[in-house]
């Protein structure tokens, strides 16, 4: 018989929460998605109080909303850096990592005195973003079958849905009563209660004895990892495009009072956690026709946007819809775990680089059409086009894929 020693004895439930919750994947999904629902807030609720903090910092509103491509620059920088660079490091600490520097760089921001010291600290902010979605969806999807993949990924990413839902009419009201810096002070301490339910929740791992920043780098070798890519910095920018100067459009364009405006935003967080507990079911039976459906939707939302500014309640049906279609983030980050190989971390973390691309490229579209005098709802039209844009890699993808799947296979050898 062998004898256990301290190295190979099993770990005591009662020692090991993550253990004796092993089999209850919903409780370590919630402790990551709590992560989510900080990102959220702090990501969608800076769209919303842009008009406060261009005042408090002195610039309009086209320039403060730079601040919001800050962030998404950090996304874009800090998810293949971090997930290159991190290769080697357990997945629970590197989580619990990344949350602690969110946690910093959101206090900061919280008491930046000028324009210049905001963009920096956004920047900062974005860095963590995505290679936490990234990890945290690896994670999710470790812990349920194989057919469960998307559903999984959901339920991390409705911690950034329920956030639209919740913690930013939240911070929307407080930058009205008490002033916007308040949105970011409790962002920090959100990403702090993150760090310590991962810390305590999520499974205790170590790093894969042949990870290495050369392994991950293999993703960048794959069409299907850029096409994939392409698809979310295209296709999504639709939503950024709206939601950027939502706040705006409600005041200037549909007449919405300040007091009006938490809701509005409420029903767009309910379109995309509705979105993301009912489509992931779709794509776990068929990932890329959903992702190509989640697009048309998009497209077709947001050309009606234009159409629907001018009513309160036709405008909140309108962003209801377009929430639906915000799916599309869980169902991309599934097929770039099909896609990636075993370069899965930099693959996942790309996803959120791609989609702060298109964070970065809708609002600076939008302001653009806004800017030449094509009015506020105006960035409906370039949601829709940016849809269409994302539709269009999308079906690039889905040949390729058709053709690859299409090419026979060498037979394998005759042995003996």
């Amino acid at each position: 018989m062998t004898k256990l020693t301290p190295s190979n004895a099993p770990t005591s439930p009662a020692r090991d929460p993550a253990l004796h919750l092993a089999r209850k994947p919903g409780v370590i999904h919630l402790a990551l998605a709590m992560g989510g629902f900080a990102i959220g807030t702090t990501e969608f609720a800076t769209m919303s109080l842009l008009p406060y903090m261009a005042r408090d910092l002195r610039v309009d509103a086209p320039t403060a909303g730079h601040v919001i491509s800050a962030y998404a620059l950090g996304v874009v920088v800090g998810a293949p850096l971090i997930a290159v660079a991190s290769a080697r490091i357990a997945r629970r600490s590197l989580l619990i990592g990344l949350m602690l520097v969110f946690a910093l760089a959101n206090g900061l921001s919280a008491v930046a005195p000028t324009y210049g010291w905001m963009m920096l600290f956004r920047f900062l902010s974005g860095l963590p973003h995505g290679a936490y979605f990234g990890i945290a969806s690896l994670v999710a999807a470790s812990v349920v079958p194989q057919d469960r993949r998307t559903a999984a990924v959901g339920r991390v990413l409705l911690g950034l849905t329920v956030a639209t839902l919740v913690g930013v009419p939240v911070a929307n009201l407080l930058g009205q009563i008490v002033g916007w810096r308040w949105g970011f002070a409790i962002v920090a301490v959100l990403a702090l209660i993150t760090a310590a339910l991962v810390a305590v929740f999520a499974p205790r791992d170590r790093a894969h004895a042949a990870a290495s920043p050369l392994r991950e780098l293999g993703a960048l070798a794959r069409p299907q990892v850029w096409l994939t890519l392409g698809i979310g910095a295209v296709g999504f920018g639709g939503v950024f495009s709206v939601y950027t100067y939502l706040t705006s459009t409600l005041m200037h364009v549909t007449g919405a009072a300040p007091s009006a405006i938490p809701a509005v935003l409420m029903v767009f967080g309910v379109g995309m956690t509705l979105g993301n507990l009912i489509v992931p079911r779709f794509a776990d039976r068929a990932l890329m026709p959903t992702a190509g459906a989640a697009l048309l939707w998009s497209a077709a939302v947001l050309a009606l946007y234009p159409l629907a500014a001018h009513s309160l309640v036709a405008i909140a049906l309108d962003l209801f819809g377009v929430g639906l279609g915000c799916a599309l983030a869980a169902v991309l980050q599934t097929r770039l775990m099909d896609v990636a190989g075993d370069a899965q971390a930099l693959a996942a973390a790309l996803n959120h680089s791609a989609f702060n691309t298109a964070n970065a490229l809708g609002p600076w579209l939008g302001g653009m059409a806004i800017a030449a005098g094509y009015g506020w709802s105006s960035t409906g039209w370039v949601g829709c086009a940016l849809a269409l844009g994302g539709l269009l890699v999308w079906l690039v993808s889905w040949r390729a894929s058709a053709a690859d799947d299409a090419t026979p296979q060498p037979a394998p050898e005759a042995v003996g």
